[in-house]
Formats: C-alpha cells, structure tokens, sequence
C-alpha cells in the first residue's frame, strides 16, 4: 500500500512501555542513493537538539501515531555512526527540481512510499507556463528516476518524440 508524505511529518511518538508521548516525528529522513525513508528528525520535550528515530525503531504506524518500545528507540545523530554521511547530507525531496535531458519538468510537490519505506512515486508540479498547456501534475515511477543529486532529480523521458515509431497495436485473444 501506498502512503503520502504527509503521513511522515509532524507524527506523534508513542510509547508502548509508558504508555503515552515521548515526542514528535517532525521530518523524514531520506538516503538520497536509494530513496529509502531511514526515519525521522524527532523533536524531545525537555530537550534542546533534535534526536533520531530510525525506521527498524518502530513497531506500529497507526493514525495515533508511531510506536515505539520506550525512550531507547530515540538516538542523539553523533551516535549513529553508520547513517553519518546521509544525516550530514541533510536531502530535502520536497521541492526538488526534476528534470529529464530535454530540460526541466517542474519541482517534487509530493511523493509516496511503500511499506517497505522506498520512496515509489513523485508528484512533480508544472512550471505554470506549461500548466496552460496540459496536467499541472506529472507522475514518475521510481523506475524512472536516473539520477539524484544535490542540485535536482534527473529522470527518462517519458514523452513519445516527433518521428519515433509507435509499436504496433497488438490484436486481443478470443
């Protein structure tokens, strides 16, 4: 099943050891060479930085939000020596310019992920001169996706070009 992006931000931590609220799940954390959502920047009451949860951390998404065993799920970023790099890369996927090698298609307005926490579609917006002309709203398969990198997402063409030969129509069985 497929999920939006907006079921990753601002969630609830849940202890299932206390019993109630240990903290808000605020933003994904997203590894920009797989698109794989490895869990969250976590706002603490009584804390001042922000901690980590990890997505392995969970153990029930509901509507009430993420549950977790207790506190311990909770990690300071130094201590996660192994998610270093992608923690100090600090990848933003909302508001990512896409672009195929024509040139650009538009920016990530949304995105979808599977059970499995990968990043499956994007919901790329339309510059609004091309708005005019077709959908606002174009969708790329992760299978289309070529590229990510720290200036934009590079993606196939995905439009038949004036000249290409149109397979041919295959006939339907009796």
């Amino acid at each position: 099943m497929l999920r939006l992006s907006a079921s990753l931000v601002n969630q609830p931590i849940l202890s299932l050891r206390l019993g109630g609220r240990i903290g808000v799940a605020q933003e994904p954390v997203i590894d920009p060479h797989d698109l794989k959502i490895l869990g969250w920047w976590c706002k603490v009451p009584g804390k001042s930085t922000q901690e980590i949860l990890l997505t392995e951390q969970v153990r029930q998404y509901s509507s009430a939000g993420l549950a977790v065993d207790d506190t311990d799920a909770l990690a300071e970023p130094e201590d996660l020596v192994r998610h270093k790099e992608i923690l100090e890369i600090d990848f933003e996927l909302l508001n990512k310019p896409v672009r195929n090698k024509r040139g650009h298609i538009g920016r990530v307005e949304d995105y979808s992920y599977n059970d499995g926490m990968f990043v499956q579609k994007l919901y790329v917006g339309k510059p609004l001169h091309r708005v005019l002309t077709s959908s606002p709203t174009v969708l790329i398969d992760r299978s289309q996706i070529l590229e990510v990198n720290d200036d934009h997402i590079l993606v196939k063409d995905t439009e038949v070009t004036q000249g290409a030969e149109e397979p041919a129509p295959v006939p339907a069985l009796a």
